[in-house]
């Protein structure tokens, strides 16, 4: 998760490496740091700092350093304490003349670090990327070329890595390496820009290399030499593109977060707008359905966290409206299970950053087996997973700052939604008016969504965060769709509020859960419209109040027994059965962002979280 920067050029890097870092802090915010080769003597300067990338830049203003060759840090600690300043980044070898910043796993730094050891080499910190600052210095000397120097390195580490390299022998370039984590390469007029993510640069220039899997580029700040770890040399694809870094902040709102949820009913109508739009344009994207979309037997969606949420969700949608059978995997565990390749199966994997390593990990296993299309679905359409997948779907939420995903997490639901009607639309199920009828329904729930919580917000803000706020953990609850939902909001709650919450589907909690059930563990319930759901529902919050449990619903307009049944109740209009949680969605959040703005958290940037998940 951590991010890296890079820069060599006609300039001096820092200004540069600061902002880039800024905009990738979303990333990471254990630590922050920056080291430069100085244009006096060409000695390895450096300065790292705790906490976030602030604290980094107030104390470059005090102690300023600066360099035409220079590599900065955000840090999400993997190993090693965030507690220690010894762990932040870069990291050196023995004589601190290799400083490297990384992000990703070592995984057999282990066994490395105590070679090493053994070599007496003397370690400061109690990571893995230490260990390849070490690693490097012995390889440079012991190898002749540079390059050489580094294919023995890459030979030598497990994992999946990016790491930025400078080295006070070698003034005129940098060393950039990747490995299943993603680093690109800006190209300016005699400089050169290096990040995890091209965001950093966007605005300095519009020549990008995306660098393949396993690769390694030298860089200098007028050339680019490529090689793959065998050490074979490999042409250089720039590709131009428009990225446009800039939001338009948070305008009057206090946090991103609280932003975001009101950007939701934009964000589904401007999906909505461009699937429509671009139907032939989606159509040729998945052209690898052509000769079997009719035939279509099974969907696989896989994710992490709320894209795994919104995949369950979406099950509902494929096999009650296309009536096709489908399986949702949760891509941290995919890999550890058998896969077996389907005939008249697709694979749609899902990221709000299309950078997640689980998902990416478990769409590689697909398309090495070569036995099923796969589609990525994501928000950012310059990812490795557009790249990766064998066709692309794109949400229209826009950049989504926060931590917490909000719009991803509704229009990842509006794409999925729209997409199994389009399936149904394929196979004759359904004509051409009755997609367009669903894209109204769309637009309809965001509309919803946006009006329940501007209802409810006060009210939420002034009397329910406040008593809320009070207890330590929750329960959650919910039936067929609203299960999954549920899930989503308890995992919110921890989040943004550091308050432990449990989820459970609600006819298993007699089978255990029960036992937790007093006045001190409020319990939240997502209703459904469908009638002999709602009444499951209704018997299970009579169960829980009959145990003296503390009861907050979330129903749907005339489901009177529920509501009065509640200590507190939010009431939704109806709309389509299958989107009724949709239209929660806003309220849900809303009230859990109040919850975490009551506890005073920092509720853009959690604790122990970042934004893209590029470790596994």
């Amino acid at each position: 998760m951590c991010s890296v920067a890079g820069y060599i050029g006609k300039n001096y890097s820092k200004s540069f490496i600061l902002e880039g870092l800024r905009r990738l802090e979303y990333r990471g915010y254990d630590s922050a740091g920056f080291a430069c080769l100085s244009p006096s003597d060409g000695r390895l300067l450096y300065a790292k700092t705790q906490g976030r990338l602030i604290c980094l830049e107030e104390r470059l203003n005090q102690f300023p350093i600066d360099g035409f060759l220079g590599v900065g840090h955000t840090r999400w600690s993997t190993h090693g304490s965030s507690a220690r300043l010894d762990n932040a980044h870069p990291h050196f070898d023995c004589e601190k003349t290799i400083a490297i910043v990384h992000n990703g796993i070592v995984e057999n730094h282990h066994e490395l670090k105590k070679q090493l050891i053994e070599y007496g080499h003397v370690f400061h910190s109690q990571t893995d990327t230490e260990v390849i600052a070490h690693l490097f210095e012995t390889m440079l000397a012991t190898h002749v070329t540079f390059k050489g120097a580094v294919i023995s390195l890459v030979a030598r580490l497990e994992g999946a890595y990016a790491f930025v390299c400078i080295v006070q022998q070698y003034p005129d370039q940098m060393l950039l390496v990747r490995r299943h984590s993603p680093l690109c390469i800006g190209i300016g007029d005699d400089e050169m820009f290096v990040a995890s993510d091209p965001i950093a640069f966007a605005d300095k220039t519009k020549k990008i290399v995306f660098m393949p899997d396993e690769s390694i580029v030298i860089a200098h700040k007028d050339v680019l030499e490529m090689y793959d770890f065998s050490g074979a040399s490999s042409a250089i694809v720039p590709q131009t593109v428009e990225y446009d870094w800039r939001t338009d902040g948070k305008k009057d709102y206090e946090h991103y977060m609280l932003k975001e949820i009101f950007d939701q009913r934009t964000a589904i109508c401007a999906t909505v707008g461009f699937l429509r739009s671009n139907m032939d344009h989606i159509w040729d994207q998945l052209s690898i359905w052509a000769d079997s979309i009719t035939q279509l037997q099974c969907i696989h969606l896989v994710g992490c966290g709320t894209s795994w949420h919104a995949a369950r969700m979406a099950q509902f949608f494929f096999e009650t409206i296309c009536k096709i059978p489908t399986r949702v995997h949760l891509a941290s565990e995919f890999r550890c299970m058998p896969f077996f390749a389907e005939k008249n199966a697709i694979f749609i994997a899902m990221s709000q950053s299309g950078e997640t390593a689980d998902t990416l990990a478990a769409l590689r296993i697909v398309n090495e087996s070569g036995g099923m299309p796969t589609i990525g679905l994501t928000n950012v359409d310059s990812s490795t997973l557009m790249r990766e997948a064998g066709g692309f779907l794109l949400t229209q939420a826009g950049r989504e700052i926060a931590v917490a995903s909000t719009k991803a997490f509704s229009t990842q639901l509006t794409v999925l939604y729209w997409l199994a009607h389009f399936i149904a639309l394929q196979k004759g199920m359904i004509s051409d008016g009755q997609l367009e009828q669903a894209e109204e329904e769309l637009r309809t729930c965001a509309q919803v969504l946006e009006n329940a919580v501007e209802e409810y917000k006060f009210e939420i803000i002034h009397t329910h965060a406040p008593h809320y706020a009070q207890y330590e953990r929750a329960i959650f609850l919910g039936r067929h769709i609203s299960y999954p939902f549920a899930l989503e909001a308890a995992l919110k709650l921890k989040e943004v509020a550091y308050i432990f919450s449990q989820c459970y589907p609600a006819g298993e909690i007699k089978h255990g859960p029960l036992a937790l059930i007093d006045k001190n563990t409020p319990v939240f319930v997502f209703s459904h419209q469908d009638e002999l759901i709602y009444r499951k529902l209704l018997s299970n919050a009579q169960e829980v109040k009959a145990r003296d449990g503390r009861l907050a619903v979330f129903a749907f307009e005339g489901q009177q027994e529920l509501i009065c049944l509640a200590d507190v109740s939010f009431v939704v209009p109806r709309v389509k059965p299958l989107l009724g949680q949709l239209a929660m969605t806003g309220l849900m959040q809303f009230f859990v962002y109040a919850i975490a703005k009551e506890l005073g958290r920092p509720i853009d940037y959690p604790r122990n979280l970042a934004k893209a998940l590029t470790v596994e």
